[in-house]
């Protein structure tokens, strides 16, 4: 099934004491996901390429996914359910010869689809139809901006 898709980014992460905000979007509308802040702090190691003395989770999973061949293709931000998102993680396995690829599609929290695509720097969707439901959050994220939290 074919969905329209937006094209967004990781613009800001905001970290609190109960969770993280996670500024996605772009030029034309930015919106707020809200994460433990333990993924907020990894998805900002991974954006800001910051060593780290001992793999995380998602560092293990990428070098799994490396032995196997297997890359991220990209992340779709998919619903918003009750206050929950979800998404889709999109990998892509080439085999020996390069001859071929698999294609598969995984349901996963964006959280973690967000980790693994700032990892291995690959895109990040939103279906259309949910990108123009989301309340558009850019102002605070400017806000944030000019009183200098940690922003991406």
């Amino acid at each position: 099934m074919k969905q329209d898709v937006v094209k967004v980014d990781i613009r800001g992460i905001l970290p609190a004491n109960s969770s993280c905000a996670l500024f996605v979007g772009n030029e034309q509308k930015v919106f707020v996901i809200q994460i433990e802040p333990q993924m907020g702090s990894i998805i900002g190691m991974f954006l800001r390429d910051t060593p780290k003395e001992r793999p995380l989770t998602h560092d293990l999973i990428n070098r799994v996914f490396m032995g196997f061949g297997i890359s991220v293709e990209r992340v779709i931000i998919t619903d918003l359910k009750n206050s929950t998102y979800f998404a889709r993680l999109i990998l892509q396995q080439q085999n020996e010869l390069h001859t071929e690829r698999k294609i598969v599609e995984l349901d996963a929290r964006p959280s973690d689809c967000l980790a693994l695509a700032a990892a291995q720097k690959k895109p990040i969707f939103v279906v259309g139809r949910l990108f123009e439901q989301l309340e558009d959050m850019s102002e605070v994220l400017e806000k944030m901006n000019e009183s200098g939290p940690e922003s991406e």
